[in-house]
């Protein structure tokens, strides 16, 4: 085993551990909490590292670093998430390798996706990205519609060609009522949550919490937590 390969390894287990914790404490089954490794700024060898150690869910936040990178490791057993902000002219690109969109917070980019799903005979898996700083009618500081713009967003993926409603996700706010209060956001995330499932049962992902905060993540009782640092390593600065 290459020394990077054992450093994967060695975190991974402290991750799982950390998450087999806090599924502890909230009386939660294990199998309920979905880790996905969030690879972005990381090279395709470490991509195969983490799938060789049983890694099933990765994770990117640019077109232009994931697109090359997923093709780089297309014949791998993965499902590809990507949860960054995303521009509508990438559409087309994403929906060519991403099984699993977190980041859809508008009414056109839903648009895009499903066109751009459509002409590459996909079905996509979409996540309402809930931004908690933000008012209605506007986008949060890191991407996201308001809480009360949630259902009309929901309710155009699930009526889109090539789309499929998976739930939500949030990231921790960094201003706002909910600032340096991740449990209080991501309480607030599954009361939405569970008022969306009544409309659209299906959509029981909520993809929320990393490595900083996935304990409160999974205390509130999110599905998915998405953590990078803590598996990969403190992230080179970008050029």
């Amino acid at each position: 085993m290459t020394d990077r390969k054992a450093q994967l390894a060695a975190n991974l287990a402290q991750v799982e551990q950390r998450i087999a914790a806090a599924c502890a404490a909230a009386r939660r089954e294990r199998e309920d909490v979905t880790l996905i490794v969030v690879t972005k700024t990381y090279p395709a060898s470490d991509v195969r590292y983490l799938a060789e150690l049983g890694v099933r869910e990765v994770a990117e936040n640019r077109d232009q670093d994931a697109a090359p990178k997923a093709a780089e490791c297309s014949e791998l057993d993965l499902n590809w998430h990507f949860v960054g902000q995303l521009q509508t002219n990438k559409a087309r690109s994403v929906v060519r390798y991403a099984d699993f969109v977190h980041s859809v917070d508008r009414l056109r980019l839903v648009d895009a996706l499903s066109t751009a799903a459509v002409r590459a005979e996909r079905e996509v898996g979409c996540l309402v990205q809930v931004a908690l700083d933000a008012s209605s009618g506007s986008v949060g500081g890191r991407g996201g519609a308001a809480p009360a713009d949630t259902v009309a967003v929901a309710d155009a993926i699930a009526a889109a060609p090539g789309l499929r409603l998976e739930g939500l996700m949030t990231v921790a706010p960094l201003a706002g009522p909910y600032a340096g209060k991740p449990r209080a956001a991501f309480d607030r995330l599954m009361e939405i949550a569970s008022a969306l499932r009544e409309s659209h049962p299906a959509a029981t992902m909520v993809s929320a919490g990393m490595s900083s905060d996935l304990e409160e993540a999974v205390a509130a009782g999110a599905t998915h937590v998405r953590v990078g640092t803590a598996v990969l390593g403190v992230r080179p600065a970008l050029g």
